[in-house]
């Protein structure tokens, strides 16, 4: 078994609990929202445009500050032990290819299931389009794991944005202890 990949999805469940408590925040709000008739009348690419803004907007974006930053790493890969770093060169990654990497791992496959959500909610017929996009929205996810247990373990996010998941080093370049 590969425990670098294990290790990789443990490190995305504990970032994803710490999403969730921001989703829990925003379904405090939210749900009084919509029981008062504030989205009423909203159209499925506004609801979908709402939703993105104020969820996969925010946590693509932290994830892509926390992997450029000093740490190198998220709050579940700091639990871990991992960083995230440059493929070539082992450097920290620029902000706009950690960017890329978390827009293609977090925000494309949230996207995508969340507009086929809400096309399936309340809809008598399903479109063609519809199976496509509810298809998508479950292989990306599926795609990204099984890349962790392939070949270098690096998935097609980690290749975009120019990088790589390692085991956290010390200043002078050992590998961490936990």
């Amino acid at each position: 078994m590969n425990s670098e990949a294990w290790r990789r999805i443990a490190a995305w469940l504990v970032d994803w609990l710490c999403f969730l408590a921001w989703l829990v925040v925003l379904a405090a709000i939210g749900i009084p929202l919509y029981l008062a008739g504030v989205t009423t009348g909203w159209s499925a690419a506004t609801t979908n445009v709402v939703s993105a803004l104020l969820t996969a907007v925010p946590l693509t974006t932290f994830l892509a500050v926390l992997e450029s930053g000093p740490r190198q790493a998220t709050i579940g890969k700091r639990a871990l032990g991992l960083q995230v770093v440059g493929a070539r060169d082992g450097g920290r990654l620029t902000f706009a290819r950690a960017l890329l990497r978390n827009a293609l791992k977090v925000a494309l496959p949230w996207t995508i299931g969340h507009a086929a959500a809400i096309g399936l909610v309340g809809s008598t017929t399903v479109e063609p389009g519809l199976i496509v996009l509810t298809a998508a929205a479950y292989v990306l996810p599926i795609a990204w794991v099984v890349t962790l247990f392939a070949g270098a373990g690096r998935t097609p996010y980690d290749r975009a944005g120019g990088a790589t998941v390692v085991r956290a080093r010390d200043t002078a370049g050992r590998e961490k202890i936990r």
